[in-house]
């Protein structure tokens, strides 16, 4: 069955926090205020992250397991 996680273009993420207040599970952070990063255990793949990125930066990357 193919797993879906969520994946963010570090060089193009400005930081903002949207996807970090509608991920469901907490999976997403901004450590160092740069851009955002994805606990990839953490992240079910929903896609909420990727519908609320305002720069269109975080998408879903689909693995067969």
């Amino acid at each position: 069955m193919a797993k879906r996680k969520a994946i963010v273009s570090t060089r193009e993420c400005v930081a903002c926090g949207c996807c970090m207040k509608v991920c469901p599970r907490g999976a997403i952070s901004i450590p160092k205020g740069i851009f955002a990063e994805i606990d990839r255990e953490l992240c079910v793949g929903c896609g909420k992250c990727v519908k609320e990125c305002p720069a269109s930066v975080i998408v879903l990357e689909v693995s067969e397991s």
